[in-house]
């Protein structure tokens, strides 16, 4: 049993009342280790509330420098942060908010070479990402090491984000395969609001939380979408494709795949 010391039940107090949650949904949360990958629009809110909650581990991968046109959005890094690695950025910030959390950063680019390592010590990981590329190499990776993960994604007005356990539904499920090259307009070209990032970020956060915890019912075999600017909320079900080329019966991927990026050119 963790040992709980006076500042800790107060800063967790308001989880430890949740009856779903408790002491020992607490002791769960303290203990375990979340990947996030991305930096951006996704991953900052889900690495604050993360942080917050007492996440054990917390592990940040991105490869970028935080830029001024990302702080419309990317709520961890700051104007002052310019110039700075964002997985320092959001390292900072985490252990600023809360002492008690770890943060593992990953200052690299997530590829073939080295996601089932980096994603191999993790509980459950967070698709922060804003390309095709590597939310397919995240799904697969995932698919392969039996992880569960959260996908979300986002543009202009809108968010999409389902949660992948072993046997449900997986990306490719969904999408077989990248988009190809122009079918999909570019963050630069559609531009996105700002606070969409919050809004599917947190639902990740609190994904990876429910998760962790055991309580409620995940996203799971289901597809939820919103329009922000009608704020208009949909879920959609869907079901494990038994063809799927990586999780299905007979799956044919047996390898991680680098695709050729094809958008998005700007962070979330």
């Amino acid at each position: 049993m963790y040992d709980f010391s006076e500042s800790q039940i107060e800063r967790y107090s308001r989880h430890i009342l949740l009856k779903d949650v408790g002491v020992e949904g607490q002791e769960k949360i303290l203990g375990a280790r979340v990947l996030i990958v991305g930096a951006g629009g996704l991953g900052a809110p889900a690495a604050l509330y993360l942080a917050a909650a007492g996440v054990g581990t917390i592990g940040i991968v991105d490869a970028d420098v935080v830029d001024l046109s990302n702080l419309q959005r990317q709520i961890i890094h700051f104007t002052r942060d310019v110039g700075t690695p964002k997985v320092e950025s959001a390292r900072q910030k985490m252990q600023a908010i809360n002492p008690d959390v770890k943060v593992e950063t990953y200052h690299e680019f997530l590829d073939s070479a080295n996601a089932r390592q980096i994603i191999e010590p993790y509980d459950f990981v967070i698709d922060g990402t804003d390309n095709f590329p590597v939310k397919f190499l995240i799904n697969d990776a995932c698919v392969m090491a039996g992880k569960a993960f959260s996908h979300g994604g986002i543009l202009r007005f809108n968010g999409q984000t389902f949660t992948h356990l072993p046997g449900t539904a997986c990306y490719r499920c969904f999408f077989k395969e990248p988009p190809p090259a122009g079918a999909v307009p570019t963050c630069s070209q559609a531009g996105v609001l700002g606070a969409i990032a919050g809004m599917l970020g947190t639902i990740q956060a609190a994904e990876a939380l429910k998760y962790i915890t055991g309580i409620g019912q995940l996203l799971t075999n289901r597809l939820l979408t919103f329009d922000a600017k009608q704020m208009q909320f949909r879920t959609i079900n869907v079901k494990r494709r038994a063809t799927c080329e990586v999780c299905g019966d007979h799956p044919t991927i047996d390898r991680l795949i680098d695709y050729e990026q094809t958008a998005c050119d700007l962070k979330h």
